[in-house]
C-alpha cells in the first residue's frame, strides 16, 4: 500500500512539474511549488501511517501482559460479542498474546488459574483478517482454578487489539 501511494505522489509531483514548465513558470516557482508539494505528500503519508486503534499494551514479563483493572462489564471476556481483543496476529504473536492475557489473570481469591484452548467458533467482522475476508474467529479457553468445580469460557479475539481488563470473577495476578 505504502508503495502504491509513493508511485501516485511521484506521478502527480512530475505532472505538477510538467503544467508548472509548460505555463512558463520561473524554475524557482516550480521547485517551491514541487516542495510543497513533496512536504504535503510526506505530512499525509506521516499522518496515516500513524492512525491505528492498536492499543499500547505493556508486559509485565515475557510470557504476561501487565493488567491494571477489572472490568465492569460483565459480559466482557463471556461472551463472543465482547471478546478480549489481545491483537498480534500481524506480529505472528497472537496465540503468545492470548497466553500473555490469560497468565495475567488469577482466581477471584488470586488463586493460580489454569487453562487450555478448547478451540475457535464464531466469526466474527474484522479489519485485520490476514486472508482479506472480513472476518475472524474467536478462539475460546476454558479456565479454571483450585476449588472451581467447573470451567469458565473466555472468548478472545487475537486479530484486533483493545483495551485489556481482567473479566467481572477474576483478579489480577501480582
Amino acid at each position: 500500500m505504502y508503495i502504491a501511494i509513493a508511485i501516485l505522489l511521484s506521478f502527480h509531483l512530475r505532472k505538477y512539474k510538467f503544467i508548472a514548465t509548460s505555463l512558463s513558470y520561473q524554475s524557482n516557482q516550480t521547485v517551491s511549488i514541487m516542495k510543497h508539494l513533496f512536504y504535503a505528500g510526506i505530512f499525509l503519508f506521516l499522518c496515516a501511517c500513524s492512525s491505528s486503534n492498536k492499543q499500547t499494551t505493556t508486559l509485565k514479563n515475557s510470557t504476561t501482559f501487565r493488567l491494571t483493572e477489572i472490568s465492569k462489564d460483565t459480559n466482557y471476556g463471556y461472551s463472543e460479542k465482547k471478546p478480549v481483543e489481545v491483537g498480534g496476529v500481524s506480529e505472528q504473536s497472537g496465540p503468545m498474546n492470548e497466553r500473555r492475557y490469560l497468565n495475567a489473570l488469577a482466581g477471584p481469591n488470586g488463586e493460580q488459574i489454569s487453562y487450555f484452548r478448547a478451540g475457535s467458533c464464531c466469526p466474527i467482522k474484522s479489519n485485520n483478517d490476514p486472508f482479506g475476508f472480513g472476518s475472524v474467529m474467536l478462539d475460546i479457553y476454558r479456565v479454571t482454578w483450585e476449588g472451581k468445580k467447573d470451567t469458565v469460557s473466555i472468548y478472545i479475539n487475537m486479530y484486533d487489539s483493545g483495551e485489556l481488563k481482567a473479566p467481572v470473577g477474576f483478579t489480577i495476578k501480582k
